[in-house]
Protein backbone atom coordinates (compact mmCIF):
# COMPACT_ATOMS: atom_id res chain seq x y z
CA UNK A 1 0.00 0.00 0.00
CA UNK A 2 1.44 3.31 -0.80
CA UNK A 3 0.64 6.15 1.37
CA UNK A 4 -1.12 9.73 0.58
CA UNK A 5 0.61 12.81 1.96
CA UNK A 6 -1.93 15.46 1.90
CA UNK A 7 0.17 18.93 1.51
CA UNK A 8 0.39 21.13 4.90
CA UNK A 9 -0.31 24.78 4.43
CA UNK A 10 2.21 27.17 5.66
CA UNK A 11 -0.11 29.40 7.87
CA UNK A 12 0.59 32.78 8.59
CA UNK A 13 3.05 33.53 5.41
CA UNK A 14 1.36 35.41 2.37
CA UNK A 15 1.64 33.54 -0.83
CA UNK A 16 4.03 35.49 -3.25
CA UNK A 17 1.40 35.20 -6.24
CA UNK A 18 -0.66 37.60 -4.41
CA UNK A 19 1.62 40.73 -4.23
CA UNK A 20 1.30 41.62 -7.82
CA UNK A 21 -2.41 40.94 -7.35
CA UNK A 22 -2.81 43.13 -4.18
CA UNK A 23 -0.52 45.90 -5.76
CA UNK A 24 -3.10 46.29 -8.64
CA UNK A 25 -5.73 46.38 -6.69
CA UNK A 26 -4.35 49.31 -4.69
CA UNK A 27 -3.15 50.99 -8.43
CA UNK A 28 -6.95 51.12 -9.08
CA UNK A 29 -7.89 52.17 -5.85
CA UNK A 30 -6.22 55.11 -6.07
CA UNK A 31 -6.96 55.67 -9.76
CA UNK A 32 -10.41 55.51 -8.51
CA UNK A 33 -9.72 57.94 -5.52
CA UNK A 34 -8.23 60.49 -7.49
CA UNK A 35 -10.57 60.20 -10.50
CA UNK A 36 -13.51 60.83 -8.10
CA UNK A 37 -11.69 64.02 -6.75
CA UNK A 38 -11.27 65.03 -10.28
CA UNK A 39 -15.02 64.61 -11.27
CA UNK A 40 -16.29 66.24 -7.85
CA UNK A 41 -14.34 69.30 -8.67
CA UNK A 42 -15.58 69.41 -11.61
CA UNK A 43 -19.11 68.49 -10.19
CA UNK A 44 -18.95 71.61 -7.74
CA UNK A 45 -19.34 74.58 -10.39
CA UNK A 46 -22.48 73.16 -12.12
CA UNK A 47 -23.87 72.08 -8.59
CA UNK A 48 -23.12 75.99 -7.61
CA UNK A 49 -24.86 77.25 -10.29
CA UNK A 50 -28.17 75.49 -9.76
CA UNK A 51 -28.14 75.88 -6.26
CA UNK A 52 -27.45 79.94 -6.92
CA UNK A 53 -30.21 80.37 -9.26
CA UNK A 54 -33.03 79.33 -6.61
CA UNK A 55 -31.28 81.35 -4.00
CA UNK A 56 -33.54 84.35 -2.47
CA UNK A 57 -31.89 88.01 -3.09
CA UNK A 58 -31.45 87.48 1.47
CA UNK A 59 -29.27 84.19 0.56
CA UNK A 60 -27.45 86.18 -2.33
CA UNK A 61 -26.86 89.32 -0.40
CA UNK A 62 -25.01 86.62 2.65
CA UNK A 63 -21.69 86.87 3.66
CA UNK A 64 -19.61 84.37 3.05
CA UNK A 65 -21.87 82.57 1.05
CA UNK A 66 -23.84 79.73 1.91
CA UNK A 67 -23.52 76.64 -0.26
CA UNK A 68 -27.20 75.45 0.22
CA UNK A 69 -30.28 78.33 -0.03
CA UNK A 70 -32.41 78.69 2.63
CA UNK A 71 -35.59 79.51 0.79
CA UNK A 72 -35.64 77.66 -2.99
CA UNK A 73 -37.29 79.96 -5.07
CA UNK A 74 -38.04 78.33 -8.36
CA UNK A 75 -39.88 81.25 -9.53
CA UNK A 76 -36.68 82.46 -10.39
CA UNK A 77 -36.37 80.35 -13.48
CA UNK A 78 -40.43 81.94 -14.89
CA UNK A 79 -38.94 85.49 -14.08
CA UNK A 80 -35.66 85.30 -15.87
CA UNK A 81 -38.03 83.63 -18.99
CA UNK A 82 -39.85 86.84 -18.96
CA UNK A 83 -37.18 89.07 -18.87
CA UNK A 84 -35.84 88.96 -22.37
CA UNK A 85 -37.95 87.16 -25.19
CA UNK A 86 -35.67 83.87 -24.41
CA UNK A 87 -37.91 81.71 -26.47
CA UNK A 88 -36.34 83.28 -29.55
CA UNK A 89 -32.65 83.47 -28.30
CA UNK A 90 -33.01 79.44 -27.78
CA UNK A 91 -34.54 78.79 -31.21
CA UNK A 92 -32.11 81.20 -32.70
CA UNK A 93 -29.17 78.78 -31.04
CA UNK A 94 -30.88 75.90 -31.84
CA UNK A 95 -31.33 76.91 -35.35
CA UNK A 96 -27.33 78.14 -36.18
CA UNK A 97 -25.83 75.06 -34.24
CA UNK A 98 -28.13 72.80 -35.88
CA UNK A 99 -27.45 74.17 -39.15
CA UNK A 100 -23.34 74.66 -38.55
CA UNK A 101 -23.59 70.50 -36.96
CA UNK A 102 -25.36 69.80 -40.96
CA UNK A 103 -22.93 71.81 -42.95
CA UNK A 104 -19.65 70.74 -41.00
CA UNK A 105 -20.99 66.78 -40.80
CA UNK A 106 -22.05 66.85 -44.77
CA UNK A 107 -18.78 68.64 -46.28
CA UNK A 108 -16.03 67.95 -43.58
CA UNK A 109 -16.92 64.26 -44.36
CA UNK A 110 -16.43 64.58 -48.50
CA UNK A 111 -13.33 66.37 -47.95
CA UNK A 112 -11.97 64.06 -45.03
CA UNK A 113 -12.93 61.43 -47.58
CA UNK A 114 -11.28 63.09 -50.39
CA UNK A 115 -7.83 63.33 -48.36
CA UNK A 116 -7.86 59.72 -47.26
CA UNK A 117 -9.16 58.19 -50.66
CA UNK A 118 -8.88 60.04 -53.58
CA UNK A 119 -5.52 60.46 -54.86
CA UNK A 120 -4.69 63.74 -56.57
CA UNK A 121 -1.89 66.37 -56.84
CA UNK A 122 -0.96 67.92 -54.23
CA UNK A 123 -3.13 66.51 -51.83
CA UNK A 124 -0.48 66.13 -48.86
CA UNK A 125 0.43 69.63 -49.09
CA UNK A 126 -3.74 70.66 -48.99
CA UNK A 127 -4.03 68.39 -45.90
CA UNK A 128 -1.09 70.23 -44.40
CA UNK A 129 -2.70 73.24 -44.97
CA UNK A 130 -5.88 71.93 -42.72
CA UNK A 131 -3.02 71.01 -40.20
CA UNK A 132 -1.72 74.92 -39.97
CA UNK A 133 -4.83 76.27 -39.74
CA UNK A 134 -5.43 74.35 -36.62
CA UNK A 135 -2.79 76.38 -35.32
CA UNK A 136 -4.31 79.58 -36.26
CA UNK A 137 -6.26 80.74 -33.03
CA UNK A 138 -9.48 81.71 -33.57
CA UNK A 139 -10.21 85.18 -32.68
CA UNK A 140 -7.37 86.24 -34.72
CA UNK A 141 -9.64 85.41 -37.38
CA UNK A 142 -12.69 87.68 -35.92
CA UNK A 143 -11.40 90.83 -37.88
CA UNK A 144 -11.40 89.09 -41.63
CA UNK A 145 -14.29 87.41 -41.21
CA UNK A 146 -16.14 90.38 -40.11
CA UNK A 147 -14.79 92.58 -43.07
CA UNK A 148 -15.86 89.60 -45.44
CA UNK A 149 -19.22 89.92 -44.00
CA UNK A 150 -19.55 93.55 -44.04
CA UNK A 151 -18.45 93.87 -47.55
CA UNK A 152 -19.96 90.70 -49.21
CA UNK A 153 -20.91 92.26 -52.94
CA UNK A 154 -24.47 92.31 -53.94
CA UNK A 155 -26.35 91.65 -50.31
CA UNK A 156 -27.48 94.14 -47.69
CA UNK A 157 -27.22 97.06 -50.39
CA UNK A 158 -23.92 96.29 -51.40
CA UNK A 159 -22.72 97.17 -55.18
CA UNK A 160 -20.69 94.42 -57.43
CA UNK A 161 -17.39 95.81 -55.31
CA UNK A 162 -18.84 94.85 -51.88
CA UNK A 163 -19.77 99.29 -51.01
CA UNK A 164 -22.30 101.39 -50.44
CA UNK A 165 -24.07 98.91 -48.10
CA UNK A 166 -24.12 96.29 -44.74
CA UNK A 167 -23.21 93.42 -46.70
CA UNK A 168 -24.31 90.05 -44.40
CA UNK A 169 -24.74 92.24 -41.18
CA UNK A 170 -28.19 91.33 -39.48
CA UNK A 171 -28.90 88.40 -41.47
CA UNK A 172 -29.29 84.59 -41.19
CA UNK A 173 -26.00 84.31 -43.48
CA UNK A 174 -23.62 85.99 -41.66
CA UNK A 175 -24.89 83.61 -38.46
CA UNK A 176 -24.56 80.05 -40.56
CA UNK A 177 -22.38 80.48 -42.96
CA UNK A 178 -18.71 81.49 -41.12
CA UNK A 179 -19.15 78.88 -38.83
CA UNK A 180 -20.28 76.23 -40.99
CA UNK A 181 -16.73 74.34 -41.51
CA UNK A 182 -13.56 73.63 -39.53
CA UNK A 183 -9.86 72.42 -40.52
CA UNK A 184 -10.14 69.81 -37.06
CA UNK A 185 -13.44 68.20 -38.12
CA UNK A 186 -11.59 67.36 -42.11
CA UNK A 187 -8.33 66.25 -40.08
CA UNK A 188 -10.97 63.31 -37.51
CA UNK A 189 -12.77 62.48 -40.85
CA UNK A 190 -9.83 62.11 -42.57
CA UNK A 191 -8.22 59.52 -40.08
CA UNK A 192 -11.41 57.70 -39.70
CA UNK A 193 -11.27 57.44 -43.06
CA UNK A 194 -7.73 56.21 -43.71
CA UNK A 195 -8.26 53.31 -41.19
CA UNK A 196 -11.25 51.22 -43.15
CA UNK A 197 -10.02 48.65 -45.07
CA UNK A 198 -9.36 49.24 -48.84
CA UNK A 199 -11.27 46.03 -49.95
CA UNK A 200 -14.57 47.83 -49.54
CA UNK A 201 -13.32 49.90 -51.97
CA UNK A 202 -11.96 47.87 -54.40
CA UNK A 203 -15.42 45.75 -53.98
CA UNK A 204 -17.77 48.48 -54.09
CA UNK A 205 -15.65 49.63 -57.70
CA UNK A 206 -16.14 45.86 -59.11
CA UNK A 207 -20.38 46.35 -58.41
CA UNK A 208 -19.95 49.83 -60.51
CA UNK A 209 -20.24 52.25 -57.12
CA UNK A 210 -19.29 55.51 -58.00
CA UNK A 211 -16.66 58.05 -55.99
CA UNK A 212 -20.09 59.12 -54.19
CA UNK A 213 -21.75 56.39 -53.36
CA UNK A 214 -18.89 54.36 -51.96
CA UNK A 215 -18.82 57.77 -49.37
CA UNK A 216 -22.19 58.09 -48.81
CA UNK A 217 -23.14 53.92 -48.81
CA UNK A 218 -19.94 51.98 -48.07
CA UNK A 219 -17.16 54.04 -46.09
CA UNK A 220 -19.27 56.74 -43.97
CA UNK A 221 -21.64 54.20 -41.92
CA UNK A 222 -18.43 52.88 -40.93
CA UNK A 223 -17.55 56.09 -38.94
CA UNK A 224 -20.30 56.66 -36.05
CA UNK A 225 -17.47 57.18 -33.94
CA UNK A 226 -16.44 60.01 -35.84
CA UNK A 227 -19.99 61.56 -37.18
CA UNK A 228 -20.90 61.24 -32.86
CA UNK A 229 -17.73 63.15 -32.13
CA UNK A 230 -17.71 65.93 -35.31
CA UNK A 231 -21.43 66.48 -34.24
CA UNK A 232 -21.17 66.89 -30.62
CA UNK A 233 -18.37 69.11 -30.88
CA UNK A 234 -19.69 71.48 -33.23
CA UNK A 235 -22.99 71.80 -31.68
CA UNK A 236 -21.25 72.79 -28.38
CA UNK A 237 -19.35 75.02 -30.31
CA UNK A 238 -21.84 76.99 -32.19
CA UNK A 239 -24.06 77.20 -28.82
CA UNK A 240 -21.71 78.39 -26.93
CA UNK A 241 -20.52 80.88 -29.03
CA UNK A 242 -21.04 84.75 -27.85
CA UNK A 243 -18.77 87.05 -29.68
CA UNK A 244 -19.39 86.00 -33.15
CA UNK A 245 -23.23 86.54 -32.91
CA UNK A 246 -22.83 89.50 -30.63
CA UNK A 247 -20.33 91.60 -33.80
CA UNK A 248 -22.83 90.89 -36.78
CA UNK A 249 -26.22 91.38 -35.46
CA UNK A 250 -27.90 94.19 -33.49
CA UNK A 251 -31.78 92.49 -33.94
CA UNK A 252 -33.05 91.13 -30.69
CA UNK A 253 -35.00 88.88 -33.52
CA UNK A 254 -31.42 87.61 -34.44
CA UNK A 255 -29.99 87.31 -30.41
CA UNK A 256 -28.74 84.12 -29.38
CA UNK A 257 -29.05 82.65 -25.81
CA UNK A 258 -25.49 83.45 -24.58
CA UNK A 259 -25.97 86.90 -25.87
CA UNK A 260 -28.98 87.25 -24.17
CA UNK A 261 -28.08 86.25 -21.10
CA UNK A 262 -26.00 89.36 -20.85
CA UNK A 263 -28.69 91.12 -20.33
CA UNK A 264 -28.48 90.67 -16.65
CA UNK A 265 -25.24 91.75 -16.11
CA UNK A 266 -25.62 95.42 -15.63
CA UNK A 267 -22.63 98.34 -14.98
CA UNK A 268 -24.36 99.12 -11.48
CA UNK A 269 -25.41 95.21 -10.64
CA UNK A 270 -26.13 91.67 -11.55
CA UNK A 271 -28.72 89.62 -10.76
CA UNK A 272 -27.17 86.72 -10.28
CA UNK A 273 -30.44 84.56 -9.85
CA UNK A 274 -31.59 84.91 -12.80
CA UNK A 275 -28.31 84.89 -14.78
CA UNK A 276 -27.67 81.45 -13.30
CA UNK A 277 -31.37 80.31 -13.85
CA UNK A 278 -30.72 81.19 -17.73
CA UNK A 279 -27.18 79.58 -17.75
CA UNK A 280 -28.81 76.38 -15.82
CA UNK A 281 -30.89 76.41 -18.86
CA UNK A 282 -29.08 76.83 -21.85
CA UNK A 283 -26.23 73.96 -20.39
CA UNK A 284 -29.21 71.53 -20.13
CA UNK A 285 -29.10 70.96 -24.00
CA UNK A 286 -25.54 70.43 -24.43
CA UNK A 287 -25.75 67.87 -21.15
CA UNK A 288 -28.33 65.67 -22.76
CA UNK A 289 -26.69 65.66 -25.91
CA UNK A 290 -23.39 64.50 -24.49
CA UNK A 291 -25.27 61.66 -22.61
CA UNK A 292 -27.11 60.60 -25.91
CA UNK A 293 -23.40 60.07 -27.93
CA UNK A 294 -21.11 59.58 -24.88
CA UNK A 295 -20.12 56.20 -25.90
CA UNK A 296 -19.71 57.26 -30.07
CA UNK A 297 -17.99 60.64 -28.50
CA UNK A 298 -15.10 59.35 -26.15
CA UNK A 299 -14.40 56.32 -28.89
CA UNK A 300 -14.12 59.28 -31.59
CA UNK A 301 -11.35 60.23 -29.25
CA UNK A 302 -10.10 57.31 -28.65
CA UNK A 303 -9.76 56.48 -32.41
CA UNK A 304 -8.72 59.88 -33.57
CA UNK A 305 -4.73 58.46 -34.37
CA UNK A 306 -4.83 55.41 -35.34
CA UNK A 307 -3.49 56.60 -38.44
Amino acid sequence: MTSQVEPVAVSGKPRQSDAPHRRGRMRRLVLAVVLGIGAFTMIVPFLWMVLTSVKSPEDLATFPPSFWPDEWVWSNYRDALDAAPFGTYFRNSLIIATGHTAITLVFAAMAGYALARIPFRGREIVFIGFIAMLMIPTYTKIVPQFLIVKFMPLFGGNDIFGQGGSGWLNTWWALLIPGGLSPFAIFLFRQFYLSLPRELEEAARIDGLGELRIWAQVYTPLVKPAIATVALLTFQDSWNNFLWPLLVTTRDDLRVIQVGLAVFQQQESTAWAYLMAGTTLATVPMVVLFLLAQRYFIQGFTNAGIK
